[in-house]
């Protein structure tokens, strides 16, 4: 007897979505489904294309597995409907937020959020990577007009199963390396272009300048325009798994200075590597540094500064490096992620 079928539906190729794929092909034969739904302009007709594949597809599949919510994930949860086929939704950050002031979050634009909403509803259960993505409140950007997301504050109607699904990391391979220390104090934070803002890559290139003998590095981007960026910062682009491990294990700090975050991967596997978090006091990021790093309440420099010597200081002769690591792997090794899955996914 072959392995159950899966259909898988996703936006894009993720290194966590692939993570997941690799995870469930164990136990199940896995069917993909995407289109390139960054282009806007053709959703419509990934819809239709959508539709007629799907109708296809999800008769043969036992369940369907959709990662993030959005346009893509209200035809899969019809059809589930449709052929009484189970159907998850996992949801990682943006699909569950609106932020309009940083123009972020699936849930700001009109159109999308009603997808999202009729996509959760149909599901038969919802699998966010985090209990902020349920509810959380946001002081970070401004504490005098906290801003409130999830998936009870923005669908308080919302009666479809919930289950959280922690992200999972691979313990053998983010490693330490003290070989690859480098002598100068070096903090080091990831983030796509589009992302400098969102993540903190603006105030990281201010400090920079007020701190000239620490080396900052950024990794995933070139220097946006109109940044000027001191000669204590480096833009390092797109990297592979292997290099970024490399990076990780330079490093000293890592900031994860977020102003909405579903989860940190990042941080994760820089902790696992042994940098100390520096992180914004939003979502589940304080939850996972606990007392290995130092969270910033707010989105000010001043307090970044602050934040910063804190935990330099502290660092002085202390194993929060070795610390960081012994967390991660205790509250999200890849096997719990894995047991997880397959257990929710295998349930009649």
């Amino acid at each position: 007897m072959g392995k159950p079928r899966l259909l898988m539906v996703i936006p894009a190729m993720h290194s966590f979505i692939q993570q997941d794929i690799d995870l469930l092909s164990e136990r199940f034969s896995i069917s993909m489904n995407t289109y390139n739904w960054r282009k806007k302009a053709l959703a419509p007709f990934f819809l239709l294309a959508q539709a007629f594949t799907l109708l296809v597809k999800a008769p043969r599949s036992e369940v369907i597995l959709v990662q993030f919510g959005g346009y893509w994930s209200l035809i899969p949860s019809l059809y589930g409907r449709l052929f009484n086929k189970r159907v998850y939704i996992i949801l990682h950050g943006t699909d569950c937020a609106s932020i309009p002031s940083l123009k972020y979050g699936s849930l700001r634009i009109p159109l999308l959020k009603w997808f999202c909403k009729q996509s959760y509803a149909l599901a038969t259960q919802l699998l966010p990577v985090s209990d902020s993505l349920v509810d959380t409140t946001n002081k970070f950007i401004d504490w005098e007009k906290p801003i409130r997301n999830g998936l009870k504050y923005h669908f308080p109607q919302l009666t479809t199963p919930i289950q959280v699904i922690p992200n999972g990391f691979d313990t053998d391979f983010w490693v330490p390396n003290e070989a690859n220390r480098t002598e100068v104090i070096t903090f080091l934070t990831v983030m796509s272009p589009a992302q400098f803002t969102l993540k903190g890559g603006d105030l990281i290139v201010q400090l920079a300048a007020e701190k000239p003998d620490f080396h900052f590095r950024f990794v995933g981007l070139d220097c946006p325009d109109g940044v000027h960026a001191p000669s204590n910062v480096t833009f390092l682009g797109r990297m592979n798994r292997e290099s970024l491990r490399k990076e990780y294990q330079a490093a000293n700090y890592y900031f994860q200075l977020s102003s909405y975050e579903g989860f940190g991967c990042a941080l994760c596997e820089a902790m696992l590597c042994g940098c100390i978090p520096i992180v914004s006091e939003v979502n589940v990021l304080p939850q996972i540094v606990g007392i290995t790093g130092v969270s910033v309440p707010f989105r000010r420099m001043s307090n970044l500064l602050i934040s910063v010597q804190i935990i330099h200081n502290l660092s002085q002769g202390n194993n929060l490096n070795q610390a960081a690591r012994e967390r991660i792997k205790a509250l999200f090794p890849l096997s719990n992620r894995k047991e997880l899955l397959l257990k929710t996914l295998q349930s009649p």
